[in-house]
């Protein structure tokens, strides 16, 4: 049912927030204008990390690094936070033009190993059965507080520095300690959005089931109004003797018999109900409606019949309804925009249902329709996220000379850099495909010109990528009369 139409949507949608909210793991400038103590304290900062890189078995990145022969505890090696430091770019820039002290407290870093893997907190750490990142974060400010500030070996060969000062020394490692925890926290926010992510696409599913759980709640409020006309005090002939078309109508009967669905209503706890007067509001609209009087005066009275008539109340009545879509609002903050696209579904299964001979035979839509659809999402979301910046920097490259590029809308940017990830890492997906359906989101989500902007800024980054020989799938370049030109 979660088609890769909605999943390209919905990774938009958490990829715009995940990074309109996003605190970067930052490494701090070097100061300027700085007393000697700022000084001392950032070369301190960037001894620590790159500290905590040799303690995980990892090469500091620079040439004059003095080379390390050292036996790295499994623990270490096997901590996260060392890799994510020798990954950060900004650091590696950092590190290869400046090597601080390093060098000095190179030959001490072996001893402060034993003694890191002596104390107290690495005991506790290597102890645990399962070590989250949060776990790898506090072990390492830890470390950082406990035993190296406290070292007199690292002390004595910080010592070196003409700028040494104790209060530099004590700023430098409590910066380290800052910056490990933003990472930490970042991190968080990266698998928060990847697990809102799948809530997202759940809760879609959430939506096409409660659709059909709907119509048998509508049809009860039907039966509802019938027992209680019969029991009014002056009952009409209509009253004591309704229309039982609807209040029998197959479809509903068949619904609330249905396994798929009870068990959705059972396990979610599920009721329309509780949205104060939507029943009542879509059993007046419905009973008012042309649909209802042409569907109890037809002379058909079957099966088709009746899965039509619940059809064309939802694609009539139900979805463009100002109070279902209020409705939608108070149960999930993602179905207002998928309910278009949802609908759709729930009107294509129940066409299904009114084609069949025998409707046990039709099964309502899978979440997925396979494992590939159902990792698309997170892949997509991932590959974005690791290539972000290079990704910006494509799109950079064919903005107008006269444009700002600060001046893009944000979500046109989100927009191209999921378009490439996916251009650039689902090599099974066409090319025209990936760039129709972005451009298409474009049109839906950002601005009115975003459609045809990002239609040539992805169709110039996509034959730059094909011409260097990186984008891995066939492409036909063919110049267009709207093709921009490179500003390089």
């Amino acid at each position: 049912m979660i088609n890769r139409i909605l999943i390209r949507i919905k990774v938009v949608q958490l990829l715009y927030s995940y990074l309109l909210s996003l605190s970067e793991f930052k490494i701090e400038a070097a100061p300027e204008n700085a007393t000697r103590d700022r000084r001392f304290a950032y070369a301190v900062y960037l001894d620590m990390l790159m500290l905590i890189q040799a303690l995980s078995g990892l090469k500091i990145n620079n040439p004059q690094a003095a080379p390390l022969a050292l036996n790295v505890n499994k623990y270490l090696k096997a901590n996260r936070v060392g890799k994510a430091l020798a990954d950060n770019h900004e650091l590696k820039q950092i590190t290869f033009k400046s090597i601080a002290d390093f060098n000095a407290i190179a030959p001490c870093v072996q001893t402060l190993a034993n003694k890191i893997v002596a104390s107290e907190a690495f005991g506790e750490y290597s102890r645990r059965r399962a070590r989250s990142l949060d776990d790898d974060v506090r072990f390492w400010t830890t470390i950082l507080e406990t035993v190296v500030l406290k070292d007199g070996e690292l002390n004595q060969a910080l010592r070196n520095n003409s700028d040494f000062s104790l209060t530099g020394l004590h700023h430098g490692v409590m910066a380290a300690v800052d910056t490990l925890k933003d990472y930490n926290n970042s991190s968080s926010a990266y698998f928060g959005a990847l697990n809102e992510l799948q809530r997202s696409l759940q809760k879609s599913y959430d939506l096409y089931l409660s659709l059909f759980a709907l119509i048998i709640e509508l049809t009860d409020e039907q039966i509802d109004r019938i027992e209680a006309a019969k029991t009014k005090y002056l009952a009409t002939a209509e009253d004591l003797n309704p229309n039982m078309r609807l209040a029998h109508n197959r479809f509903a009967e068949f619904l609330r018999q249905n396994e798929t669905i009870t068990k959705f209503i059972d396990d979610n706890k599920f009721r329309w109900i509780e949205s104060p007067g939507l029943l009542k509001q879509l059993h007046d609209t419905i009973l008012d409606s042309d649909i209802y009087s042409d569907y109890i005066n037809s002379p058909a009275d079957d099966w088709h019949t009746d899965c039509e008539f619940w059809r064309s109340v939802l694609r009539n009545i139900v979805i463009p309804s100002d109070a279902f879509s209020d409705a939608l609002e108070a149960k999930s903050i993602y179905w207002n925009d998928d309910i278009d696209t949802v609908g759709t579904f729930a009107l294509k299964t129940i066409r299904k249902f009114s084609l069949a001979e025998d409707p046990a035979t039709v099964e309502f839509m899978p979440q997925y329709k396979d494992q590939e659809d159902a990792t698309f999402s997170s892949e997509l979301f991932k590959a974005a996220i690791a290539n972000k910046d290079t990704y910006r920097e494509y799109i950079d490259r064919f903005i107008s000379q006269d444009w700002d590029p600060d001046r893009l809308a944000f979500m046109d940017i989100v927009i191209m850099i999921t378009a490439i990830a996916e251009i650039l890492n689902f090599p099974t997906i066409p090319v025209p495909v990936s760039l129709n359906e972005y451009i298409e989101i474009a049109n839906n989500y950002s601005t009115p010109r975003s459609g045809s902007f990002i239609n040539g800024i992805l169709y110039s980054v996509v034959k730059m990528l094909a011409e260097d020989g990186s984008l891995g799938k066939p492409f036909t370049i063919a110049r267009r009369n709207d093709e921009p030109v490179n500003n390089d």
